[in-house]
């Protein structure tokens, strides 16, 4: 167990790039080309992910990093995507949990959303320029969430990224599906276990909108 106060990392590492993980945070998930690099990376996201907890209702008081789990990348590592469903990821998780780490998420949506509502539609290029301009983000986002969906086991329409309601009722079938206590078994007999789900999608829209935030400032 970690002390009190101490941040649990999990780990993911290829040759060429490794993910540092907040094990209790769902969606506070940074990346480097090393372990070290990750997970320095991570200590300064903390003041960005601190609006999430805020948002969430959820006291958030980091202290020391500490790694306590390793494993190595999948596949979508090296491409910029936590993707690899540890250990931890597989433990149970009863009701108290579930409910909170679906707020996270809920509250990574809201920030995602707040962010979006302020950006220009025309998004500054750079080293974090990427292809995607304010609008294409948003629907990315809702796009990569309809697949979300599936793997947690819910049968719903891809939603209309132009349609703010549709997206809203896939959002509530997934909060509804995260806030359920597991045994830490997948989810709809697929791959993604709940923990693993909910980080994942809040990573997503996080990622995305700490993105949006650094091209809406002047270079």
């Amino acid at each position: 167990m970690t002390r009190a106060g101490t941040v649990a990392v999990g780990v993911e590492a290829t040759p060429k790039k490794a993910f540092a993980t907040a094990v209790d945070w769902p969606g506070w998930s940074r990346s480097g080309k090393t372990e070290e690099l990750a997970v320095t990376a991570l200590a300064d996201y903390a003041r960005r992910y601190a609006i999430v907890a805020e948002e969430a209702g959820v006291p958030f008081e980091p202290g020391d990093y500490e790694v306590v789990e390793r494993t190595g990348g999948a596949g979508g590592t090296d491409f910029g995507v936590p993707s690899a469903i540890t250990d931890l990821d597989r433990r149970p998780l009863d009701a108290a949990e579930a409910e909170r780490r679906a707020r996270i998420v809920a509250a990574a949506w809201a920030v995602f959303a707040r962010v979006a509502a302020g950006a220009p539609a025309e998004l500054r290029k750079g080293p974090r320029g990427g292809g995607r301009d304010r609008d294409k983000m948003v629907g990315h986002v809702i796009e990569a969430e309809g697949a979300y969906a599936h793997e947690m086991g819910i049968k719903m329409k891809q939603p209309d990224p132009t349609d703010p309601a549709a997206d809203a009722l896939l959002r509530t079938a997934m909060v509804d599906v995260l806030r359920e206590p597991s045994d830490g078994s997948a989810l709809a007999g697929r791959k993604w276990t709940t923990r693993y789900a909910a980080r994942r999608i809040a990573w997503h829209a996080l990622d995305h909108a700490w993105e949006m935030e650094d091209r809406s400032d002047p270079a």
